[in-house]
């Protein structure tokens, strides 16, 4: 069972300050997520999650690693104030990339259910026939990309790379789930978040995606995860047998200052 030490070591040895207050804060998370599962009592949330505790194997966690970097800053014991800097070698993930994470992680261990973690440069097809995946975030993880490709639902973005979208296959030419840079960094913005869960053909595996346009889209897509409340409502409106069946759902949610409001349901495509 992996603990949230062990997450912090798993990621690429990152021993940056930055990943030591997020493994901090992943604590409260995993407690709130075990509360959540203990209290939800809801079929269609155990139904949604059940391809992926009811496998033999372990489930794969594989999160985006960001940039190295070439220097750590470290305090002085007897100063805390004074500081140098020393060459190191560091491969990071935000924060906002560990909430899903962690929340995710509180589900599969308040069942039983044991996960491990790898990052999203090293892991590898071999890997992803081991068992059950979850990918965590889009654009900085190329898993995800190769993975949604095919779907009717899929991220997209243009040769500048300064509009980036959640395009839908059957209808090309609708781009009201897009998000232009320029806007984003105004600070107010509506970002879009794909979740889904499908069987994957190529590794015969399930995989679970939680992945938004912007950060702010990942974070509301790992909450409507373990929200049994935001399933539930999603389950009333899908076919009869959705519990047997692959799908992809669109989310929105409203960003203000880099804080991401609660996730809505905006399309969904069984198969």
């Amino acid at each position: 069972m992996a603990s949230a030490a062990q997450i912090q070591a798993q990621a690429k040895k990152s021993r940056g300050p930055f990943l030591i207050g997020a493994a901090a804060g992943s604590l409260i998370l995993v407690v709130a997520a075990f509360v959540l599962w203990r209290q939800s009592g809801n079929e269609a949330f155990r139904e949604f999650w059940r391809p992926m505790l009811t496998a033999n194997e372990p489930v794969l966690l594989c999160v985006a690693d960001q940039s190295q970097f070439s220097t750590i800053t470290l305090r002085d014991a007897a100063n805390p104030s004074r500081q140098t800097a020393i060459n190191d070698t560091m491969v990071t993930i935000i924060i906002d990339d560990v909430v899903p994470l962690v929340n995710v992680g509180g589900v599969l261990q308040s069942n039983g259910k044991t996960y491990k973690l790898k990052s999203e440069s090293s892991t590898t097809l071999t890997d992803l026939r081991q068992g059950p995946t979850l990918l965590i975030g889009a654009y900085d993880n190329s898993w995800t990309l190769r993975e949604t490709a095919n779907l009717r639902f899929h991220f997209a973005n243009n040769p500048e790379m300064t509009r980036f979208w959640i395009e839908d296959r059957a209808n090309p030419t609708k781009l009201d789930w897009t998000i232009d840079r320029a806007e984003q960094q105004k600070g107010v913005y509506k970002d879009f978040a794909l979740v889904a869960r499908f069987l994957d053909p190529n590794t015969d595996r399930f995989v679970v995606v939680a992945a938004g346009i912007a950060r702010g889209g990942t974070i509301a897509a790992g909450e409507f995860l373990v929200d049994s409340n935001q399933i539930r409502q999603m389950a009333k409106n899908a076919p009869k047998d959705w519990s047997k069946m692959n799908m992809e759902l669109v989310l929105e949610t409203q960003v203000i200052e880099g804080r991401s409001g609660p996730p809505r349901l905006l399309a969904a495509h069984f198969w």
